[in-house]
């Protein structure tokens, strides 16, 4: 298929803190990207903690956050702990998590110099600016380049569904690729009546030589990183949907349409 012909594809996510493999490959799919930083905090969600592995299993790394202190509840305006000069902060607690489960990994040294320059010698005051930098990195070390949008400087007015539908006519979608959890909220119809196809993602998690036992899946993506270092990408989408799949699919509807598409054989 031609760039003209390529069908233009729209997704989104709220700001995540070490952000899981499935996240990226919604981020392989699509031609714009939306950071949503313009919607509610999720108190016990995963826009400020993720899990990594270490010896005695999986646990939660957590920044911690001044919610009633922010301006507003909205993830531009949440604030974090001030970590700066202690020595003691969330910040430097979490490098050394990170430094005690993945030093000795392959691929640590790889990701030692930016772990300390996000956990040393930087002082964040906001979690979305941390979330944004983090992504940013992680995308650019995968080699996804989708055009990358901040949804707080776009001044979307709409919510949920609707807001979902906003993101894809800003930016003239043919098609939107969401979360499986986008089947609880989005209205299907009005998508596919405005002529934009919807896909709900179904990410199927690949196995990988991990550290510490027994593989142990949807930890951060930092995990896959270090253990795997630049073949990571070609894992993290293994038996899974590529945009040239989606594009297969799209063309093979006879209209817009909520896509239902065949999981991928795996191998072994």
């Amino acid at each position: 298929m031609s760039a003209s012909n390529r069908n233009v594809c729209v997704s989104g996510h709220q700001p995540t803190y070490l952000p899981w493999l499935g996240l990226f490959h919604k981020i392989a799919l699509c031609d714009v990207f939306i950071f949503m930083d313009d919607v509610q905090y999720l108190s016990g969600d995963w826009n400020n903690r993720n899990k990594i592995k270490g010896p005695g299993g999986p646990f939660w790394l957590t920044v911690p956050v001044r919610r009633n202190a922010s301006a507003s509840h909205l993830l531009k305006d949440i604030l974090v702990e001030d970590a700066s000069g202690s020595g003691r902060g969330w910040q430097a607690a979490h490098l050394r998590s990170l430094e005690k489960c993945y030093r000795s990994a392959p691929y640590w040294n790889r990701y030692e110099e930016w772990l300390r320059t996000i956990y040393v010698k930087s002082h964040w005051t906001h979690l979305a600016a941390l979330c944004e930098t983090m992504l940013r990195f992680f995308m650019q070390e995968l080699r996804f380049t989708p055009r990358f949008e901040k949804a707080s400087a776009l001044n979307f007015k709409k919510q949920k569904s609707d807001l979902v539908l906003e993101h894809c006519e800003r930016f003239d979608a043919t098609l939107c690729a969401l979360g499986t959890h986008g089947r609880n909220y989005i209205k299907q119809d009005d998508f596919t009546e405005r002529g934009i196809s919807l896909y709900f993602q179904d990410y199927k998690h690949p196995i990988y030589d991990q550290r510490f036992g027994a593989f142990t899946p949807h930890m951060s993506i930092i995990d896959l990183l270090c253990n795997h270092g630049p073949h990571s990408r070609d894992i993290l989408m293994s038996g899974n949907l590529t945009r040239i799949d989606l594009e297969a699919c799209v063309a093979a509807a006879p209209t817009p349409s909520v896509l239902v598409i065949q999981a991928k054989e795996t191998t072994s």
